[in-house]
């Protein structure tokens, strides 16, 4: 469930994507310096719209600089951070930890079970950081193993379990925005699950695991029945966002909301078409 929050960079000015970049590789140099090299594997873009989104609403200081890196090893390049990137990386930790262990319970996949071991003295601190997003996350990853085991298959419902999920990590402080950002993160999470669902629906149907979109997948008007139901997700995140006082950064967010989540599913929208027009009449 991981890679769907990204930035569609032809749709972006070189200027906020560079300073986009500069978030993602603060979130980089956090995660290694709060957790090593192993935290450091952890890294996705997701979390760092969640730095952009928070480090915009509460106008956070934000501390810039140049660095290099194993990926850019010759040369410097920008690193932006803010009292967020540290949340948002214990987030991703956390996030990372229980996928793990949903991932080996589910298909028994070693290296997966072999990282969350490594990371386990870490997130014992964690748990005691957030006591409640880590029960949160922790419980409803389960409710969503449990739910697909049992073959159920109604949309709302599995995916409401991942919502609940991003709604804790979205939600960072209880205050008046605590509300819209749940909201928000709720929505984000919806669509998160169901966007996996769809990309996935016939690798899973050819290996015989379980997908919700199943069922319907048969139907004459499936792809846009589809459609329409991520779209409603989406457009029910971004009413949550345009509810917040965001000044900056709003165009690097709003690429992102009304463009960059649709790079993947389009993809996979376009692959089914050709691969439904290469078939024998």
């Amino acid at each position: 469930m991981f890679g769907y929050i990204t930035v569609n960079q032809d749709e972006l000015k070189i200027k906020d994507y560079k300073l986009y970049r500069s978030f993602y590789c603060g979130l980089c140099r956090e995660l290694k310096k709060a957790f090593g090299r192993t935290g450091q594997l952890s890294l996705s873009y997701d979390m760092t719209f969640l730095i952009v989104l928070l480090t915009a609403l509460y106008e956070e200081e934000v501390q810039t600089g140049f660095c290099k890196c194993i990926a850019h090893p010759f040369e410097k390049h920008p690193v932006s951070a803010s009292l967020f990137t540290s949340y948002a990386a214990d987030m991703n930790l956390i996030l990372t930890y229980y996928k793990c262990l949903d991932d080996w319970a589910d298909e028994k996949k070693g290296g997966r079970r072999l990282y969350s071991l490594t990371l386990e003295g870490k997130i014992k601190k964690l748990q005691k950081k957030y006591p409640e997003k880590t029960r949160i996350i922790a419980e409803n990853l389960k409710a969503i193993r449990e739910y697909e085991k049992s073959g159920q298959t109604d949309l709302d419902t599995v995916a409401g379990y991942f919502g609940t999920v991003m709604a804790a990590i979205f939600s960072c402080k209880k205050d008046e925005w605590a509300d819209t950002l749940h909201e928000m993160g709720f929505f984000f999470g919806k669509f998160i699950y169901l966007m996996d669902a769809y990309e996935d629906l016939e690798s899973d149907r050819k290996k015989g695991c379980y997908n919700p979109f199943l069922p319907m997948s048969g139907d004459p008007d499936f792809e846009e029945k589809a459609g329409n139901i991520l779209t409603m997700m989406m457009a029910a995140c971004c009413r949550a966002f345009e509810r917040l006082p965001v000044l900056i950064y709003t165009d690097i967010l709003r690429n992102i909301l009304y463009s960059g989540v649709w790079i993947r599913y389009n993809l996979a929208a376009q692959k089914k078409e050709e691969q439904k027009n290469d078939k024998p009449l």
